[in-house]
């Protein structure tokens, strides 16, 4: 479920200052940390796969963040959790997810076809 399907305009947030702290100025640090509630003022595209916010903070400017860095609020001002785990339980899914590779450097592991496999399977198992 997309941030669109939760969050309109107008609605407020509590912004993660740990996870966007270190692209931020430090006037907007300040005014974060005076309030870390922001209300949405629009929505941006951030990168092509996901969707950002423009929030009004506390001094009154406005900063975009992205999706991940906001955590929602329900009625009461209490933070929603947000569930980050995909819905997919695939058996092959969850095995891919779960494979790591080792470099190797011996010239009969980097040979062995079972090392490119694991090393492909690996490299392309986040473009899903």
């Amino acid at each position: 479920m997309s941030i669109l399907d939760k969050v309109k305009i107008g609605n407020c947030v509590q912004i993660n200052l740990k996870l966007s702290k270190d692209r931020l100025a430090k006037e907007t640090i300040d005014a974060i940390n005076v309030s870390s509630l922001g209300k949405v003022s629009d929505f941006r595209i951030t990168d092509g796969k996901g969707i950002g916010v423009v929030l009004q903070l506390s001094n009154g400017k406005e900063q975009w963040f992205f999706e991940d860095e906001i955590d929602l609020l329900d009625e009461n001002g209490n933070v929603i959790k947000k569930n980050n785990k995909k819905q997919n339980s695939n058996f092959i899914f969850d095995f891919l997810r779960g494979l790591n590779y080792e470099n190797k450097n011996k010239v009969s592991e980097l040979l062995n076809p079972i090392n490119f496999f694991i090393w492909l399977v690996v490299s392309f198992k986040d473009i899903y």
